[in-house]
């Protein structure tokens, strides 16, 4: 049930290719990861999206999915722990979502890609509560692989061939070499991951906190990922100026929320991948800046 595949960006394209008719809709939340609704444009699909709130702690609640499926419903794109928002979703979440697909229904597909990146209980998947769903998952993250484009794709057993006859055309194999280098991982990384999460931890309350301290809003604090989703909004209703500004005058380059949907724009990404005396020089340079007149 595992293809391995040159990156998780892949095995997206792949499964939106092999899922989607033209103008079969896709049902996600927004904000989104910016590359989503490319994908699913670029299969024929149509992105749906249901708004989620930093209120909520932009948590995707099932009956909010319901809501939104409609009779050209191909599949329910989730993505826990989240970017932009470091959201983990809750376990009912999860269940409820779970029992929206299945055989007649939308199929569910389950971006894991932060698995490992959990910093409040357990890592959890969409596969604890049904078989019949995709996921999505790779090395980049909590293996600290970036650009050795290592990732996988789980689908349900009757889908499989399908997926490998496709991928054999598109892709033919993945490089070798990277495979041994994630067998590696697996095998001898396990204290390393868990190393650099305690890391992640630690600069995750650095930047919150700093964030807060700067008058940016953060009223749910994230609990997976490396990402915060902040409420800018007191500064500026137009996030893209605003980051445009925080990257000329304070040379601190963040992302735009409405690179992530329209329900994230007033907002602003900050990553915490970074090491934690370039976070707290980050957060040192946006002070007077905000503090001062606009």
């Amino acid at each position: 049930r595992i293809l391995v595949t040159p990156g998780t960006s892949p095995a997206m394209l792949l499964l939106f290719g092999h899922l989607l008719d033209a103008g079969d809709e896709v049902v996600l939340s927004d904000p989104y990861y910016a590359c989503y609704p490319n994908f699913i444009r670029y299969a024929g699909g149509v992105p749906a999206t249901v708004g989620i709130t930093g209120h909520d702690g932009f948590q995707l609640r099932a009956d909010a999915v319901a809501g939104r499926i409609g009779a050209r419903t191909k599949a329910i794109l989730i993505n826990s722990p989240s970017n932009p928002t470091g959201t983990v979703l809750a376990p009912d979440s999860l269940r409820g979502i779970a029992a929206l697909g299945g055989k007649g229904g939308p199929v569910i597909v389950s971006d894991e890609i932060y698995h490992g990146l959990t910093y409040e209980g357990r890592d959890r998947t969409i596969l604890e509560f049904t078989d019949h769903a995709f996921v999505l998952n790779g090395f980049s993250k909590a293996y600290a692989m970036t650009g050795w484009r290592l990732g996988y794709l789980i689908a349900p057993a009757d889908h499989v061939r399908a997926l490998q006859k496709a991928f054999g055309n598109f892709f033919i194999s993945t490089n070798e070499f990277v495979q041994w280098g994630g067998v590696a991982a697996l095998r001898e990384a396990g204290e390393d991951s868990r190393r650099f999460r305690a890391i992640f931890d630690e600069r995750r309350h650095a930047m919150v906190a700093g964030l807060r301290a700067l008058g940016l809003g953060v009223e749910h604090e994230p609990t997976g990922a490396f990402y915060v989703l902040a409420d800018a909004r007191r500064f500026s209703a137009d996030s893209r100026q605003l980051a445009l500004e925080l990257l000329e005058r304070c040379h601190v380059a963040v992302t735009p929320g409405i690179a992530f949907g329209d329900n994230a724009e007033g907002y602003l990404r900050f990553s915490y991948a970074a090491s934690l005396e370039r976070i707290q020089e980050g957060l040192a340079r946006l002070g007077p800046f905000l503090a001062g007149p606009r």
